[in-house]
């Protein structure tokens, strides 16, 4: 809306010249900044489209209005774009796909979004619960499967969550499942013995690709949240949740673009069907 509102004075406009330009891309840095996007990567989107067009060296002919959003709309893809081609599991084997996050963040809801997800499109798909630390951990999985009708597996009296996660995995690969997603623990905050736990996990199940889920409310603090999960362990994707919400998605979208892993889903709502595959442009269009 802010964008939108930005962009009007461009559509008002009956002469478009530099003081137009100007104009627009104050409107639509100020924008940028009230929607939490790093006040440094604000300044580099206004320096490129600053780049992009010069007045003098444009042919006589060329409608101004359309090339100013042409050079704008494809700045901001690049802002929320890591330009990093996303995972794509294969058919007809297991593809192991571990789940990290901090609590809180949405990751257990994101974990049945995305079983459900690949179920609707003909793949057989099953979780694993690894979650030891959280109490109901295993009871919130059982519940969202239970309901969509998803294959899980969890333990009620087994503390050690490599043990679940092993047999779990290695019970559902024997059952020829081709996508088996691994729920485990999230903290409070980045914790040593999270990043511990989450190592011993990767390095005793060795899944396929590493989803990292990450709560869009925070904004820009994405950035270190994700930086710090990253260096401990081989992201390989984001998933931000809680999209329909917030004011800061612009914040965290970016943020994420910046740590060069792509995102692969966004979370629009509290429904199971509530997860939009990500795709910068369109989101952009909107």
């Amino acid at each position: 809306k802010k964008l939108t509102s930005a962009l009007s004075y461009l559509n008002r406009s009956t002469v478009i010249n530099e003081d137009v330009l100007n104009a627009t891309l104050k409107e639509v840095c100020t924008a940028l900044l009230t929607s939490d996007i790093n006040i440094r990567l604000v300044k580099q989107l206004r320096e490129n489209i600053r780049k992009a067009i010069n007045f003098d060296e444009v042919a006589s002919g060329t409608n101004k209005r359309r090339l100013i959003m042409s050079v704008v709309f494809k700045e901001l893809v690049k802002l929320i774009d890591p330009g990093v081609a996303p995972f794509e599991p294969q058919k007809n084997k297991p593809n192991v796909i571990m789940f990290v996050g901090l609590q809180g963040s949405g990751k257990t809801t994101s974990i049945t979004k995305m079983a459900y997800y690949y179920m609707k499109k003909g793949w057989k798909t099953c979780i694993v619960c690894a979650d030891t630390f959280r109490a109901g951990a295993f009871d919130q999985i059982k519940q969202n499967c239970t309901k969509a009708r998803i294959p899980f597996y969890g333990e009620y009296t087994e503390i050690d969550p490599v043990v679940i996660a092993v047999k779990g995995i290695e019970m559902f690969k024997k059952e020829k499942f081709e996508i088996i997603l691994l729920d485990t623990s999230g903290r409070h905050k980045q914790e040593e013995s999270l990043f511990e736990e989450m190592l011993m996990l990767s390095s005793a199940v060795n899944p396929d690709h590493i989803v990292f889920v990450m709560d869009a409310s925070i904004g820009q603090a994405c950035e270190e949240q994700a930086l710090a999960f990253k260096k401990k362990v081989n992201i390989g994707s984001v998933i931000v949740s809680k999209l329909d919400t917030e004011v800061k998605a612009g914040g965290a979208l970016s943020a994420v673009a910046t740590t060069k892993s792509p995102i692969i889903f966004i979370g629009t709502g509290e429904h199971i069907e509530d997860l939009e595959p990500y795709k910068s442009s369109a989101f952009v269009s909107k």
